[in-house]
């Protein structure tokens, strides 16, 4: 339950600390005093989005502190789950900066706003004067009726699960596309990678087959070069070997003379072996050069068959044929493996598929039970509300596809009289008349969930007199399942409250500022009796307010 709020610099407030009772606490105050302020200013550590034009003083920051009684363990996983310490009086506190900027802190831990709200939806709710627009919300009539269903777990389980199956509908679909999709250019890209596996492509292969061609198309020439320079180191009159013996035997003479001229009869004994080496490579060369038009053509043909699939793919390498080689079979391989991606996945949508309509159609059942004593509880609220001849009728159909909650359409219908046939509660309730019925499914969520705090912003719209007397008891009895904060200017409804707080505004020449006291009891009666009668309230309705402290009631017209 909220123990504590400390609101500094927020709209009209500059400082205000108030500490709620855990029954029913009871805010009041004029028109325009600031009583939804507090409400604002709450909602902020709850995790709404602030602004700070609606500071008090621009030139300071703006705090709001709520301090929370946890009682059991129950929130316990999910202080762990954002790893939280968990303390039994828990410390909520937003700060708005001058420049915008906000920050979030749980137990003095920096949180982001997600996790504060997540948190502040466990701990409160706030139902304000418009929320009786929710009654014409399809969500929030089946919320009602899952909340008295008791199914909570296995809904949690259908929504998980129905996640699931939608993100595998989504992933067949990518997959099925992308599988069209390959097939349709699956006959031109296996005519792409047959081309290329025929080519029996070699790497370097394109270099060599170049270098070959070039040779034999000079054939002639190469052969007649080697042939001139065999004859000019071997067979000429003047070729280089006769003349290079010839040059030996004379060295060789007189090499007894001196020593140099013996290592230079060795030189040439050592060149005249090289030379004669290269004499005989060149003629084994020149004996291999053979003018062949057939390998021509064959290498002609080859490069060409190279060349055209170069110029295909747009690529200029064999290296990089190979590569494309490469991704075709890939592209072929997975157009196989997709096929059983697909099967495979289909079989899971459809095992997922047949384990949520089980688990639709037993919360199908739980809501039928749990829709004649949703209708049967309203009825009773409705009837100590001043509405004896009301009626509420729940109508569920069940629908041809999943949804994320089941297979359930449920529609709010209303009768406020004997004899009239139920129609939407939008189209026949007055505001008086929805104000109650919400009160009355609030009452009945309230019974059944573990939500510590209630608060009520004007719910008593649109009602007075002794209806207001009804709904202040139903308001009365709520605190007998948690903390209820009620914001009320009826007095049968005020008078209802174990502590009772007043907002007020200080008026000044420089500035109007809002303010809040815990009343005490001879302050509750004056406040009781102005809401009676007005300023000054006299006598009578300073008797009047007295005995309805005293009595809980008012008999009130």
């Amino acid at each position: 339950m909220l123990q504590k709020l400390s609101i500094r610099n927020y709209a009209l407030i500059d400082s205000v600390e108030m500490e709620l009772d855990k029954g029913l606490n009871i805010i009041t105050g004029e028109t325009g005093a600031g009583k939804s302020i507090m409400l604002g200013a709450l909602s902020l550590i709850l995790g709404q989005r602030a602004e700070t034009k609606y500071f008090f003083n621009q030139e300071k920051k703006c705090i709001i502190e709520g301090t929370f009684k946890l009682s059991g363990d129950k929130l316990k996983p999910l202080f762990e789950e954002h790893d939280l310490d968990f303390h039994e009086e828990s410390i909520l506190r937003r700060e708005i900066s001058i420049d915008g900027k906000s920050r979030a802190f749980i137990n003095d831990t920096p949180v982001t706003l997600t996790v504060m709200k997540h948190l502040g939806e466990r701990l409160i709710d706030i139902h304000s004067q418009h929320a009786t627009r929710e009654l014409n919300d399809p969500g929030f009539q089946l919320t009602v009726v899952d909340g008295l269903a008791n199914h909570e777990e296995l809904l949690s389980d259908y929504r998980e699960n129905f996640k699931l199956y939608k993100k595998h509908q989504q992933k067949l679909r990518e997959l099925r596309k992308n599988a069209d999709e390959a097939r349709n250019k699956q006959d031109y890209e296996q005519f792409l990678f047959n081309e290329l596996e025929n080519a029996n492509l070699q790497p370097s292969e394109q270099e060599s087959l170049e270098i070959e061609l070039k040779a034999l198309n000079n054939a002639e020439a190469i052969k007649r070069s080697l042939v001139n320079s065999y004859q000019l180191i071997n067979e000429e009159e003047l070729s280089a070997v006769p003349m290079l013996k010839e040059a030996i035997g004379q060295l060789h003479s007189i090499e007894s003379f001196h020593t140099d001229y013996s290592e230079l009869t060795e030189r040439l004994r050592s060149t005249l072996i090289e030379l004669k080496d290269i004499s005989n490579e060149l003629s084994h060369l020149e004996e291999h050069v053979v003018f062949n038009p057939s390998r021509i053509d064959e290498i002609t043909h080859r490069l060409d068959t190279l060349y055209t699939l170069q110029q295909k793919h747009r690529v200029n390498t064999i290296e990089e044929l190979i590569s494309i080689k490469e991704e075709l079979s890939n592209n072929l391989s997975l157009i196989l493996s997709g096929d059983e991606e697909i099967e495979r996945l289909h079989h899971e949508t459809e095992t997922l598929k047949a384990l949520l309509e089980k688990h639709a159609a037993t919360l199908s059942i739980n809501r039928s039970k749990s829709i004649k004593a949703t209708e049967k509880q309203v009825d009773q609220i409705l009837t100590q509300a001043g509405m004896p001849n009301a009626r509420i009728k729940i109508e569920q159909t069940l629908l041809k596809e999943l949804t994320k909650d089941g297979k359930d359409n449920i529609a709010l219908l209303f009768s406020a009289n004997s004899g009239q046939p139920p129609a939407p509660v939008a189209k026949v309730a007055s505001g008086g008349e929805l104000s109650r019925i919400m009160l009355a499914i609030k009452s009945i969520l309230a019974k059944h969930s573990d939500l510590p705090t209630l608060i009520f912003d004007e719910i008593d719209t649109g009602i007075s007199g002794e209806t207001a007397l009804r709904v202040g008891q139903v308001i009365g009895e709520l605190e007998r399942n948690m903390q209820v904060v009620c914001i009320t200017h009826l007095p049968q409804i005020a008078a209802k409250g174990n502590a009772h707080y007043f907002v007020y505004k200080n008026e000044s020449a420089e500035r109007s500022t809002t303010g809040i006291k815990r009343l005490d009891r001879e302050g509750r009666v004056y406040v009781i009796a102005e809401m009676l009668s007005g300023k000054p309230p006299g006598k009578s309705a300073l008797a009047n307010a007295r005995d309805l402290l005293d009595k809980g009631q008012l008999n009130y017209k």
